[in-house]
């Protein structure tokens, strides 16, 4: 943290300023709080595939059954592949 003082908690360091906010509330300081305007920059890790129409029927009836989202299921089955295929060339 640079030599600047949290504008609200007068903290000079971030533990400071977690302990001050963990016995304070922002309701309190919302006054002193002005807007802030950022931008988030965010690329998806998810990539999609196509998966036949009764293929993926089955999927979603197969991890309802397991209390569990098909997405997850699918992933779990391509990791296992996946070992399977390393593990034998």
């Amino acid at each position: 943290m640079n030599d600047a003082r949290s504008a609200i908690s007068e903290a000079q360091t971030y533990q400071e300023i977690g302990t001050f906010w963990d016995t304070h509330d922002l309701n309190d300081h919302w006054e002193q709080t002005e807007p802030a305007a950022f931008e988030v920059e965010g690329k998806s890790q998810t990539t999609y595939y196509p998966v036949e129409t009764t293929l993926a029927a089955r999927l979603r009836t197969t991890a309802a059954q397991r209390g569990i989202s098909a997405e997850t299921l699918l992933n779990l089955w391509l990791q296992e592949k996946m070992l399977q295929e390393t593990a034998n060339p």
